[in-house]
C-alpha cells in the first residue's frame, strides 16, 4: 500500500466512521439484549424440561470411562501422542500454550495490510495449520478407544481374562501396553517375572493400597482364573 492508497484508505474509513454509531449504548443494548434472551432461553428449557444430572456417582464402580467434552478432545490425544510421563507437563501445558503464544504474536510479524488470504500467505499458513491440526487430533480423540480397555494382541484363548482384567479396574494403578497408570508397577512384561502361581497369590494377599481380589476367587472362581491365566500371558511383544 503506497501513500497515495493510505491517505484514500484513511479518507474513507473517517466518512464511514462519521456515518456510524458510538459502541455505547448501541452495541452494547443489543448485545445485553442477546444475552438476556439466550438465559432465558436456557432458563425456560431448565424449568420445562429438567436437567439431565445422571445417576449417582459410585466411586467403586469399574466399569466407568472417564473421557473429556468433545472442545479438550485434542488435549486429549495429545496425551496419548506424548507418552513418557516426564513429558506430560509439555503435553497438557507447553506445546498449547507455545502454540497460543505464537498466534498471539503473529500480528506482529505478518503486518501485511492485505486482507485477502492468499495475499497474506504467513497469517493464512498458520491459521490454517493451527485448525487442521486441532481438527485432526480432535477426531483422532473421538473414536480412539477407552482409556479403560486394553489395547494389545491377544490370543483367543486369554480374551476373556483381558475383558475380565479390564473391567476389574487394574488399569486405574497399572499400565498394560499403551493405556492404564503408573501408580503400581507396569503389567506389560509381568509374565517374564512371575508365574500363574505367583500372581495368584499377589492378587488374594496384595500390598496396600491395592485391593484383594479374594471375593472374586471365592464368588466367582472361574473368572478369577482366566484374569490370573491373561496377566501371566503378558510377555511383552505377543
Amino acid at each position: 500500500m503506497n501513500a497515495r492508497e493510505r491517505e484514500q484508505y484513511l479518507r474513507e474509513y473517517s466518512i464511514l466512521k462519521g456515518q456510524g454509531k458510538p459502541f455505547f449504548p448501541y452495541a452494547v443494548a443489543k448485545d445485553s439484549m442477546m444475552a438476556a434472551i439466550t438465559i432465558g432461553v436456557i432458563v425456560l428449557m431448565a424449568i420445562l424440561f429438567g436437567a439431565e444430572l445422571g445417576p449417582k456417582a459410585d466411586p467403586t464402580t469399574t466399569t466407568y470411562t472417564p473421557r473429556p467434552e468433545w472442545y479438550f478432545f485434542f488435549l486429549f490425544e495429545l496425551l496419548r501422542v506424548i507418552k513418557p510421563p516426564e513429558l506430560v507437563f509439555l503435553a497438557t501445558i507447553g506445546i498449547p500454550t507455545l502454540c497460543l503464544v505464537l498466534l498471539l504474536v503473529l500480528p506482529f510479524f505478518d503486518r501485511n495490510p492485505e486482507r485477502h488470504p492468499l495475499r497474506r500467505p504467513i497469517a493464512t499458513v498458520a491459521g490454517v495449520a493451527t485448525i487442521a491440526a486441532m481438527a485432526y487430533l480432535t477426531i483422532l480423540g473421538a473414536v480412539a478407544g477407552a482409556p479403560t480397555e486394553i489395547d494389545l494382541a491377544t490370543a483367543p484363548q486369554y480374551e476373556e481374562g483381558k475383558e475380565i482384567t479390564a473391567s476389574s479396574g487394574c488399569l486405574g494403578c497399572h499400565k498394560i501396553g499403551e493405556n492404564g497408570n503408573t501408580l503400581g508397577p507396569n503389567l506389560t512384561e509381568i509374565g517374564n517375572r512371575l508365574g500363574k502361581d505367583a500372581i495368584a497369590r499377589t492378587l488374594i494377599n496384595p500390598t496396600s493400597p491395592m485391593p484383594s481380589f479374594r471375593s472374586l476367587q471365592d464368588d466367582k472362581p472361574e473368572q478369577f482364573d482366566k484374569l490370573v491365566e491373561y496377566v501371566a500371558s503378558l510377555k511383552g511383544e505377543q
